[in-house]
C-alpha cells in the first residue's frame, strides 16, 4: 500500500524536455550522423500534427503505407534475386526457389548483358555468367523462362541501361508462349542516373538515356500497362556508403528528373507515374531504417501532388521493393551474415515494403548456393507466419523516436533536395560531381569510423576469432562460358539475315528522327538480333558517356 501512494505522491511530469542533448564521448547518432537522445518524450513532437503528417494507410500522405490494409489483406512479395552462368542454370534455380515458397522472380544479369556487350565480344571474356545470367538473344530469353508462365508470375529485371531491350525480350517470349502481354507483370530497374552516381553500368550519355526511359514509359503504358517502367533505386548509392537521409535525398531526386524528363517529352503524370517503382536498402540501423522507409513515402507523395500537380493518388504513391544490404555481409564469421539480414529484412518489412530480397550469408564469398539462398527465403518466411508483425498496420506508428526520427530524415533529406535544385537539377548537379561527392565523402567517413573502432563491425574489429572453418561455396563452372558464345554463334549462323538488318536499319533511322525506339527494338530481337548487336546500333547514334573526374 506504501508503494501505491507514493507512486500517486509522485509529482506529475511536464511536457518539458527532461534531459539535456548529450555532446562528446556521450553523444551517440543514427549513420545518418542525427544525434539519438537517451529518451524521447512527448515534448519530441511540438507541433506534431497526426493529421497532417501521418494519417491512416491507403491515405495521402501514405506515411503509415500505400495500402489501407497493407499485410493483413496481402503479404509482400518474397524476391529472391538470382541468375548465374548459362538460361539453363538460372532456369533450374528459378524452379527451386518458386519450389520453396518465393512469390516473385527476379533476375541478375551479367556484365556484358548489362552494358550491351554480347557474350563473344573481346571485352566479355572472363565475366560471361559471373555475377548473373549471360542473356544475348530471344532463345536465352526462352531457355531462362522455360516451364514458367509469365503471366503467372511477377519479374523483377536488375537492368538499366539495356532495359529496354531486355523488357522487348521478355515481352517476345511471352508472346511466343501465346500470353496476353496486357496481363505481364512485373519491373524493369531502367534507373540509368544511379549508374552515373554510383555503379557504372551505363552506355549512353545522359540525356540520350533519358530519351529511351521515357521511351519506355510511353510504349508500356500502352503495351503491358501492369509493368512498372522504373524502378529508382536508393539501394546502390546506399552500397556505394550513402547515408540513409542521402539515399531518400538523392533517390527522390532522380525520381524527380524522370518525371520531369516524361512531362518534356509529352506525357500525362497521371498516366504514367502510377506504375513509378522504388528500390531501397535495408541497413542494420533498425529503426533508423524504418523511419527513413515512412519519410520518403511522405516526401514523395507531396512532391507529386504540389510540385507535378498530379492528380490521381496512385500517382502519389511510393510503392518500393526493397533488398538487405550487401554491403554489411562479411566474409569473417559469414553466418554472422544471416542475423544480420533478418534484423534487415524486419527493418523492410515494418517499414511497409511491397516486395522484399533477403541476401544469402555466403554472398561476401560468391554467389550464394541453394542452401544459403533457402535460409534466405524462409527469412522472409519467418517473418511473415511467426513473428506476428503482419498482424497490425505501420505499429511502431506514433513512437516518439520513429516519429521525431522521420521529421528529421524528411527534414535533412529535403535541404540536399533544394540543394540539387540550386544546382540546377539533378542531371547538373551528377554531372559536376556533387551526388557521387556527397557519396564518397560518406563512405569515407563510416570506413574511418571502422578503423578507430567507433563503428564496431562485429567479426571484423570487434568479436573476431583466430581461425575460421571454410563454408561451401557456388562456383560457376568454366565451361558455361565458350558453351554460351558457341550458341551465339551458331544462332547468327542460322539467323535470316534480311529482317535481322533491315530490323536494325530501323532502330538506327528511329534513333535519328525521335520516334519511339520501343516498337522497333521488339521487332528486333523477335528478329534474332542480339542485345550487343542492338546496343552498337544505339552506340552509333548517341555515342558513349565518359564519366567526370571527382576529385
Amino acid at each position: 500500500m506504501a508503494d501505491r501512494l507514493d507512486l500517486k505522491e509522485e509529482p506529475s511530469r511536464s511536457a518539458a524536455r527532461p534531459d539535456p542533448v548529450p555532446t562528446g564521448k556521450d553523444a551517440q547518432e543514427t549513420s545518418s550522423h542525427i544525434t539519438v537522445r537517451p529518451l524521447y518524450t512527448p515534448a519530441d513532437l511540438q507541433g506534431w500534427d497526426y493529421d497532417r503528417q501521418v494519417g491512416y494507410p491507403g491515405q495521402y500522405p501514405y506515411t503509415r503505407g500505400v495500402q489501407a490494409t497493407m499485410y493483413r489483406g496481402r503479404l509482400w512479395t518474397m524476391r529472391q534475386y538470382a541468375g548465374m552462368g548459362d538460361a539453363e542454370e538460372s532456369n533450374k534455380r528459378y524452379k527451386y526457389l518458386l519450389a520453396n515458397g518465393t512469390t516473385g522472380l527476379s533476375v541478375a544479369f551479367d556484365l556484358p548483358t548489362q552494358i550491351g556487350l554480347d557474350s563473344d565480344n573481346p571485352l566479355a571474356v572472363g565475366e560471361v555468367g559471373k555475377v548473373g545470367v549471360a542473356i544475348d538473344s530471344i532463345e536465352d530469353m526462352q531457355r531462362l523462362f522455360d516451364g514458367i508462365q509469365l503471366t503467372k508470375i511477377s519479374t523483377s529485371m536488375t537492368i538499366n541501361a539495356t532495359a529496354s531491350i531486355l523488357l522487348a525480350l521478355y515481352v517476345a517470349v511471352a508472346k511466343r508462349q501465346g500470353a496476353d502481354i496486357r496481363k505481364l507483370s512485373g519491373t524493369v530497374q531502367n534507373d540509368v542516373l544511379k549508374e552515373y552516381i554510383a555503379r557504372g553500368t551505363y552506355i549512353y550519355p545522359p540525356h540520350q538515356a533519358m530519351r529511351i526511359i521515357t521511351d519506355v514509359f510511353a510504349w508500356a503504358n500502352q503495351q503491358v500497362p501492369e509493368w512498372n517502367t522504373i524502378s529508382i533505386s536508393g539501394y546502390h548509392m546506399r552500397e556505394a556508403g550513402s547515408t540513409a537521409v542521402q539515399e531518400v535525398a538523392f533517390t527522390l531526386g532522380n525520381g524527380i528528373a524522370y518525371v520531369q524528363a516524361a512531362i518534356d517529352a509529352g506525357l500525362d503524370v497521371d498516366k504514367f507515374a502510377p506504375r513509378l517503382s522504388f528500390f531501397f536498402n535495408a541497413h542494420s540501423n533498425f529503426l533508423e531504417e524504418v523511419a527513413k522507409f515512412r519519410a520518403a513515402r511522405r516526401m514523395w507523395a507531396r512532391i507529386m501532388r504540389e510540385e507535378f500537380k498530379a492528380r490521381n493518388p496512385k500517382s502519389w504513391m511510393l510503392r518500393f521493393h526493397t533488398q538487405t544490404a550487401g554491403s554489411t555481409l562479411t566474409a569473417q564469421q559469414p553466418e554472422n551474415n544471416i542475423v544480420r539480414t533478418a534484423i534487415q529484412a524486419m527493418a523492410a518489412v515494418l517499414g511497409g515494403t511491397q516486395s522484399l530480397h533477403t541476401n544469402s550469408y555466403d554472398e561476401a564469398l560468391a554467389l550464394p548456393t541453394e542452401q544459403a539462398a533457402r535460409i534466405a527465403l524462409r527469412t522472409q518466411q519467418i517473418i511473415a507466419y511467426e513473428s506476428g508483425v503482419p498482424q497490425t498496420i505501420d505499429p511502431l506508428a506514433g513512437s516518439y523516436y520513429i516519429e521525431s526520427l522521420t521529421n528529421e530524415i524528411e527534414k535533412r533529406a529535403t535541404e540536399y533536395l533544394e540543394k540539387i535544385k540550386t544546382l540546377g537539377g539533378m542531371l547538373k548537379a551528377i554531372e559536376r560531381g556533387y551526388v557521387q561527392q556527397e557519396i564518397q565523402n560518406a563512405a569515407y567517413e563510416y570506413q574511418q569510423q571502422v578503423d578507430r573502432l567507433e563503428a564496431v563491425v562485429v567479426g571484423v574489429n570487434q568479436f573476431t576469432v583466430g581461425e575460421e572453418k571454410p563454408i561451401p561455396i557456388q562456383r560457376i563452372d568454366p565451361a558455361l562460358e565458350p558453351k554460351q558464345v558457341e550458341r551465339l554463334r551458331a544462332l547468327r549462323a542460322r539467323r535470316d539475315a534480311g529482317p535481322w538488318k533491315d530490323s536494325l536499319t530501323r532502330i538506327e533511322d528511329t534513333a535519328r528522327t525521335g520516334a519511339n525506339l520501343m516498337p522497333h527494338i521488339v521487332a528486333a530481337v523477335d528478329a534474332y538480333a542480339t542485345v550487343g548487336e542492338i546496343s552498337d546500333t544505339l552506340r552509333k547514334v548517341f555515342g558513349e558517356y565518359k564519366e567526370a573526374v571527382v576529385i
